[in-house]
């Protein structure tokens, strides 16, 4: 069975929806929980812990233990009080969930660059603050679990959050390098990509899809995703119930010898793209050795790389 007895949980945005779900979650099956959110509503605006003193309520009515930090995720001043009164409370950090956002959805030509750099920030820059706060602990700890909140918007595209999405596809690239970076001290940094019935996506989905798509039907693939025996580097995505995991491949490509041209590119594109044996790719020096080997071995060249 999945527990987390004695281990210490941050939440980010766990006033309400998934992170409430998560935090309540983690609560149930044994960890200490600081509960995160800094009140807004979904477009970032107005303050208040009401929501976030709730979910501790509920939380120390089951027998747990949690306290409230209202942290602005953007302010790394912030991030760091909050990672300092965790540390002076309980000594350790075993699991990040970075969940916190808002939305200012428009069309790109209508929107702001303010409106893009607010949601990058909250999404993107904020998990990166988390992330950087605790990652010295959990180095010296031996151990952590991260998760990163991305979704189908940042993964596929949708239609007028083109800040939205950009923030959410950042955060494959940045779970493959803490992977990475963290792997000797046994990180594990994975992504959820969520679709649920939140005040997010109240507005976006028919009722008859609302009902289906609950928080809690998502957070156990969290809590999978941050429990001891952990995959690391995968993007699980959720909802209703479904769970899938999402990958990025690379098809075997061709090489073009001679002139390399766009005309010799054009010419051909139906090789370029064959999804024939095409791989899933484990690092950037995955894909240089490709290239490298494939171009080499084409002028009879042995690359032992």
């Amino acid at each position: 069975m999945i527990r987390f007895d004695d281990q210490v949980a941050i939440v980010t945005g766990a006033g309400v929806g998934l992170g409430r779900s998560h935090a309540l979650g983690l609560a149930a099956r044994g960890a200490k929980v600081v509960v995160n959110d800094l009140g807004v509503s979904t477009d970032g605006k107005g303050k208040s812990s009401d929501a976030a003193r709730g979910v501790v309520a509920e939380i120390e009515a089951m027998g747990g233990e949690a306290f409230v930090h209202g942290a602005d995720v953007t302010d790394q001043g912030q991030v760091n009080d909050m990672i300092g009164q965790t540390m002076k409370r309980w000594g350790r950090i075993d699991i990040l969930v970075n969940n916190a956002g808002i939305l200012l959805d428009k069309t790109f030509a209508k929107m702001s660059m303010g409106d893009f750099r607010k949601v990058v920030d909250v999404h993107l820059l904020g998990s990166a603050n988390c992330c950087h706060a605790v990652w010295p602990i959990m180095r010296e700890q031996k151990y952590g679990r991260i998760v990163l909140t991305s979704s189908a918007s940042g993964l596929y595209g949708n239609f007028g959050q083109s800040n939205y999405g950009a923030a959410k596809a950042a955060m494959a690239g940045l779970m493959n390098v803490l992977h990475h970076e963290g792997g000797r001290d046994d990180i594990r940094v994975n992504t959820l990509a969520p679709t649920a019935a939140t005040r997010m996506t109240e507005q976006l989905l028919p009722p008859e899809a609302l009902e289906v798509l609950q928080p809690e039907t998502i957070t156990p693939g969290l809590l999978y995703l941050v429990s001891q025996d952990a995959p690391s580097k995968t993007i699980l995505s959720a909802g209703a119930g479904v769970f899938a995991q999402t990958r990025i491949y690379e098809t075997q490509g061709q090489l073009i010898e001679g002139d390399i041209t766009p005309e010799a590119v054009a010419a051909q594109w139906s090789k370029i793209t064959d999804p024939t044996d095409q791989e899933e790719l484990q690092d950037a020096f995955s894909q240089t050795r490709k290239y490298a080997k494939r171009a080499a071995e084409a002028k009879g060249i042995k690359l032992d790389w």
